[in-house]
């Protein structure tokens, strides 16, 4: 039996396929330390075949995406100067071959698909996390912390929020119907039960400032396209001043208070401090990526018997900039730094220009996310976890060229109307171009 190629590629027709690949794609992202080499192979299939069923979809244009993979060809040519260089190269063909499969992700699959099935494998990563009940025992701010299946609250955190940010997407974005609709309920309620139960601050606050945002994005759509512009530039000012207000009256000292941190935001300003002085070594081109926190050299190993990292692996400075800088150096930071600022910046101006086009507005939502936890964890710059997926999936979004339609109907409606009548357009993608 022939399988037709829209079944799979087209970002109309390969709901089944799509939302199936991003859920076993997430849990690979939860997991892949605990399932080894199997689950990573698992995770190349479901994408790099694409390329193969149809490469005119997925490989048109490719210049587009120059931009976007220019921080992993970077990252790939320091093995020329790497302190270790068979680590640098290593992982740096798994960044970019990671970066591939994203942007062919942001190719083949809508903004719907991939939230319904983002949802579908965060529920299943939590709920395993759940079977397995681990709590930690964290020796910086002496408190337990459920972890589940992971190795570190903070990455419970993570996928919890995005399991309510998918779910807020679903419900109040998308407006999704039916068993859809369910699964986001259920996935933003259990997302919610164990943020609370990892006690991440850093989760918490970035979810938080993702969500303002997305609703004043949302109350700016009443607008019409020239007068949204206006609101947003003074929404965004006004934010500004808020957030400069707030933290000189002690705001942020009592939000971290409240989670039971401190304002060192437990070692983090010290750990920032030793990555800016290990930077000076070599401050243009950095010691090679990934080819800092390597077992044997003297700095790394003295970093991780001061912060308890038994395993000596595992571990970075908790900033992007910092860990950026001192692998790759300034020039690693001006790869990273524009695409951090530039996907934000395009798909709000792309946001702006639309009269309802609640793909650009989960686009945004995402990058924005991602924005705002680069101050304090590294999220985007490593193959094989949920992060950088998702940034390199919203990039390529970005460098697809957007087209004025209508907004996407819901899944169960355009299924009956495909049985009915054999054929189905692509009404509202704003990102699909055929």
């Amino acid at each position: 039996m022939k399988i037709p190629k829209a079944l799979l590629v087209d970002p109309d027709r390969n709901f089944w396929y799509g939302s199936a690949a991003v859920a076993l794609s997430i849990f690979v992202f939860a997991y892949s330390t605990r399932f080894g080499q199997v689950s990573i192979l698992a995770y190349y299939a479901c994408w790099l075949p694409l390329v193969l069923v149809d490469h005119r979809r997925v490989l048109d244009r490719y210049w587009r995406f120059l931009w976007v993979i220019a921080f992993a060809v970077f990252a790939c040519l320091s093995v020329f100067w790497s302190a270790a260089p068979s680590i640098t190269l290593r992982a740096a063909i798994q960044l970019l071959s990671h970066v591939i499969c994203a942007l062919i992700a942001a190719r083949t699959v809508g903004i719907r698909t991939m939230s319904v099935g983002a949802m579908a494998g965060i529920l299943v990563v939590l709920l395993y996390s759940l079977m397995v009940g681990q709590y930690d025992f964290d020796p910086l701010d002496g408190t337990y912390s459920f972890v589940g299946a992971f190795s570190s609250k903070n990455q419970v955190g993570l996928f919890s929020s995005l399991g309510i940010f998918f779910g807020f997407a679903a419900l109040f974005a998308l407006r999704e119907r039916g068993l859809v609709r369910i699964l986001a309920a259920v996935c933003a309620t259990l997302s919610a039960v164990t943020l609370v139960k990892a006690q991440s601050a850093t989760s918490v606050l970035a979810l938080v400032a993702t969500l303002a945002v997305l609703f004043c994005l949302k109350f700016a759509m009443w607008f019409s396209p020239s007068t949204r512009k206006g609101a947003l530039i003074a929404g965004f000012m006004v934010t500004l001043v808020l957030v400069f207000a707030a933290a000189n009256m002690g705001a942020f000292d009592l939000v971290l208070g409240a989670f039971g941190k401190d304002s060192t935001l437990t070692g983090r300003t010290y750990l920032w401090s030793q990555g800016l002085a290990a930077s000076a070594d070599a401050p243009v081109f950095g010691v090679g990526y990934q080819a800092y926190w390597v077992q044997g050299f003297s700095e790394a190993e003295r970093l991780w018997d001061e912060f308890y990292i038994g395993s000596r692996a595992g571990f970075h400075f908790h900033n992007t900039y910092i860990e950026v800088l001192v692998e790759l150096g300034v020039v690693g930071v001006l790869l990273i730094a524009l695409l951090m600022i530039r996907i934000p910046f395009g798909l709000l101006r792309r946001f702006a220009g639309a009269r309802k086009d609640p793909a650009s507005l989960i686009a945004f939502g995402i990058a924005t996310m991602f924005l705002v936890r680069s101050f304090v964890e590294v999220d985007v710059i490593t193959p094989y976890v949920v992060g950088s997926f998702l940034f390199y999936y919203v990039a390529g979004l970005l460098a697809v060229p957007q087209r004025d339609r209508q907004p996407a109907e819901p899944y169960l409606a355009r299924w009956r109307r495909v049985a009915q009548n054999g054929a189905g357009g692509m009404e509202g993608s704003a990102f699909y171009r055929p």
